[in-house]
């Protein structure tokens, strides 16, 4: 079951931390938040396996506090 660990408030930042939590191992995938002709400029959410929601949570706080 794949479960929202982070919602982006934009693509660009999406894919950037989608890159930190794949270098660290984990299985991530993004969803469009929302409308879906926002495109990149609107909220997306950031998705990873249920047992991993606990690590991905660590790792995006460590990710955005740096």
């Amino acid at each position: 079951m794949w479960t929202v660990v982070y919602i982006a408030s934009s693509r660009k930042l999406a894919e950037s931390l989608k890159a930190t939590l794949t270098d660290e191992g984990l299985l991530v995938t993004l969803r469009s938040a929302g409308s879906s002709q926002v495109g990149d400029t609107g909220a997306h959410e950031i998705l990873v396996p249920e047992s991993e929601a606990e690590e991905a949570h660590e790792i995006i706080n460590k990710a955005l506090s740096s």
